[in-house]
């Protein structure tokens, strides 16, 4: 018979259980051949701006101009990556990146934006960079447009002028022949969103147009679109066959989350302006979101104009663009509380037709980046909206990360950041989402369009003062060397 004291007893040691023998942490494992990565940009990183034969593009124009960026820096230096790729490279290796997501300058290979001007020492850059990667076992991912239109496409209209699709087409072409066979996953365009809305209708980011955000916007995407749909299908018929590489898009997304139980409307129509205006034509019918078409013709109808703002497809463009990608790229940073705010009449604006009013949560964790809030479950939402909404495609998440001022190396908060959302990001694998990998903004301290140098994303410090631009490891870096080697982390 057991003795009367061991309840007692029992009951005494319990409190110390789990100190001396602490619960076992679940290890969230990624599925086997998981993509890890970091990304970077050519403007971002790059410098040589005007070095062995580049053309001038519309971010070398609107920094040299003055008054655009935080202390009127420019990127003509950036991280000199054109000088330091090599170097850059044993970067990645060092901490077992699986692949690196970097962006052509278009007006380095073609000066004057056309096929015409092709500048063959622009071109073994990239040729080189390509090599330097697959020899180090680094897969290349190659995005053909990050922002930088060579100058004279711009003065000739930019992304507003229909002849951008042909100069577009070419520039790819070009790219294609010259990097596909080593290069097996290309990128159009990277967040068509903040091309049209943040270049030609906010004003904030190069060429800098604010005066007509009610029409430029919308124009800027449908040429956009049709440019993406003309690549696709040109890699599609014409490299696909010897190349057998894939080609996709990658947007942006902030989750938008209903601030009240009877905002999901409005939730949801701000998705479908942010997100949908691009993936819906791509990914589902070749068309823009119906409640982007029903809110852009009442309101110009309101306002005057004979018809709606927003431009239409023709059936056959709506055929030729619909299906046009082979994975679906998501660059996601942060979340907004949406509801129903309806804008007086008058207003002619991209943000105005959505009748909507964005809020962050003050409760959040904020980062260096005003806009950007620590919000790790919005990345699972996310992933599960694309899933449900488009199609469950493949998903590679192209950017996520978070910034400070100072650079520091001592870097827990990075750290947590990332840790959080790749929990998220493996619940939404759990839940169905077929997420390939996953990759991180980004590899180095860089140029962050109008905030200069101010704010720091890179898991590796530049010091930007030295003109030797030397980098050093966070250590952020060495947490990913971790996460890689396991293919996974314990939950937190």
């Amino acid at each position: 018979m057991p003795s009367a004291r061991l309840p007692l007893l029992l009951a005494l040691l319990l409190p110390f259980a789990s100190t001396c023998f602490p619960k076992q942490r679940r290890f969230q494992k990624f599925p086997e051949n998981f993509l890890w990565g970091t990304a970077t940009a050519s403007y971002q990183v790059e410098g040589a701006w005007n070095a062995d034969g580049k053309g001038v593009n519309v971010w070398d124009t609107f920094t040299h101009e003055g008054g655009h960026v935080v202390n009127n820096e420019t990127g003509d230096v950036a991280c000199d990556s054109y000088h330091k790729y090599k170097e850059d490279v044993q970067l990645m290796k060092s901490i077992g990146l699986s692949h690196y997501r970097f962006s052509i300058s278009w007006s380095r290979i073609l000066p004057d934006g056309t096929a015409a001007s092709y500048n063959e020492k622009g071109m073994q850059y990239y040729r080189d960079l390509v090599d330097e990667l697959t020899g180090n076992n680094i897969i290349p991912l190659a995005t053909l447009y990050h922002w930088d239109l060579p100058q004279p496409l711009q003065d000739a209209g930019g992304w507003l002028n229909e002849s951008i699709i042909s100069y577009f087409e070419d520039y790819a072409r070009i790219c294609f022949q010259e990097l596909g066979s080593k290069v097996k996953l290309w990128l159009t365009h990277n967040e068509p969103f903040e091309t049209c809305w943040s270049a030609y209708g906010l004003g904030e980011d190069a060429p800098g147009y604010s005066d007509h955000p009610g029409t430029y916007p919308y124009q800027c995407a449908h040429n956009l679109i049709k440019s993406h749909a003309t690549v696709w299908h040109l890699y599609n018929i014409r490299y696909r066959p010897s190349h057998h590489g894939k080609v996709g898009i990658t947007l942006n997304v902030e989750w938008k989350e209903p601030k009240y139980a009877n905002q999901t409307a409005a939730a949801d129509r701000s998705l479908d302006f942010m997100l949908g205006w691009f993936a819906n034509p791509i990914y589902v019918n070749g068309n823009y979101p119906q409640s982007m078409i029903d809110q852009v013709a009442m309101k110009s109808a309101a306002q005057g104009f004979k018809e709606s703002r927003l431009p239409t497809f023709t059936s056959d463009e709506m055929n030729y663009i619909r299906g046009t990608s082979d994975f679906f790229g998501v660059n996601h940073y942060t979340t907004r509380l949406v509801e129903h705010h309806q804008n007086s009449p008058e207003l002619v604006s991209f943000v105005a037709d959505q009748d909507t009013l964005e809020t962050f949560d003050p409760t959040w964790p904020r980062a260096a980046s005003l806009w950007l809030y620590e919000v790790p479950w919005g990345m699972r939402k996310v992933l599960n909206y694309i899933r449900v909404t488009y199609g469950n495609p493949d998903i590679l998440v192209t950017e996520n990360g978070v910034s400070d001022h100072s650079g520091s190396l001592n870097d827990q908060f990075r750290i947590q950041y990332h840790s959080s959302y790749i929990a998220n990001m493996h619940q939404a694998i759990q839940d169905g989402c077929k997420v390939i990998g996953y990759t991180a903004w980004s590899l180095l301290d860089n140029f962050e369009w109008a905030l200069g140098y101010s704010e720091k994303f890179g898991i590796h410090q530049v010091n930007f003062m030295d003109p030797a631009r030397p980098r050093k490891a966070k250590m952020s870096a060495g947490w990913f060397r971790e996460l890689i080697k396991n293919n996974g982390q314990a939950e937190s």
